[in-house]
């Protein structure tokens, strides 16, 4: 029997559901890309992001894009794209995700199969109100190396060793950048516009390239 727990007003947890249904509930919001699903063992968290969650997902995707274009690198961007495994029971959607190593491999590919693909170079979570599962842990069983994650205060980035993640100072995917000077850019969000904004990143970035 399933069990419902309504967590908080953007969240609800439902438990003993079976991967087909998880599956059939991704199909069924397709065209709904503000609800984000996470699913565990049986466990399946459906989430509502509110306003500053939305805007800090859109600012930290923007300034991934504009670091690329700088840094000259191609980029394959999938958004909040489902990353799902049905031999490991879990799935999720990143707030943002990129190919940016593996872009070549996965450039033209109409619908990118993780089965015979790697996993996404680089997801973007952004925890202003917390995920009620472990959604690192799910993450790193999918196999993405680096996940950067944004409280609404601090940027931590992540990269993956082995079957756990590790605290990294420094970007793998985009090596100029480190976590303080990303954050830094994302705490003018307040009082700086966000076209004024990437306009200074990119002129930082050119800088640092230069």
């Amino acid at each position: 029997m399933t069990a419902t727990l309504i967590q908080s007003p953007d969240r609800v947890i439902l438990q003993n559901i079976s991967w087909q249904t998880y599956r059939s509930l991704v199909n069924d919001f397709e065209q709904e890309p503000a609800i984000r699903l996470t699913y565990d063992l049986g466990t399946l968290e459906i989430r509502m992001p509110l306003d500053p969650h939305e805007t800090f997902k859109k600012l930290l995707g923007r300034l991934i894009e504009a670091a690329t274009e700088e840094l000259r690198l191609e980029i394959r961007s999938l958004g909040s794209r489902t990353c799902d495994c049905e031999d490991l029971a879990k799935g999720l959607e990143p707030d943002q995700c990129y190919y940016i190593q593996h872009e070549a491999e996965v450039r033209g590919v109409v619908q990118i199969d993780m089965a015979h693909y790697p996993p996404p170079d680089l997801a973007v979570e952004i925890d202003i109100t917390s995920s009620s599962l472990n959604r690192l842990a799910i993450y790193s069983a999918l196999g993405v190396p680096e996940l950067w994650r944004f409280d609404g205060e601090r940027l931590t980035i992540y990269t993956l060793q082995g079957e756990s993640y590790i605290l990294s100072p420094a970007s793998l995917a985009l090596p100029p950048l480190i976590a303080s000077d990303i954050e830094r850019f994302l705490q003018l969000h307040p009082t700086t516009g966000e076209n004024s904004l990437i306009r200074q990143f990119r002129q930082w970035i050119a800088s640092q390239v230069a």
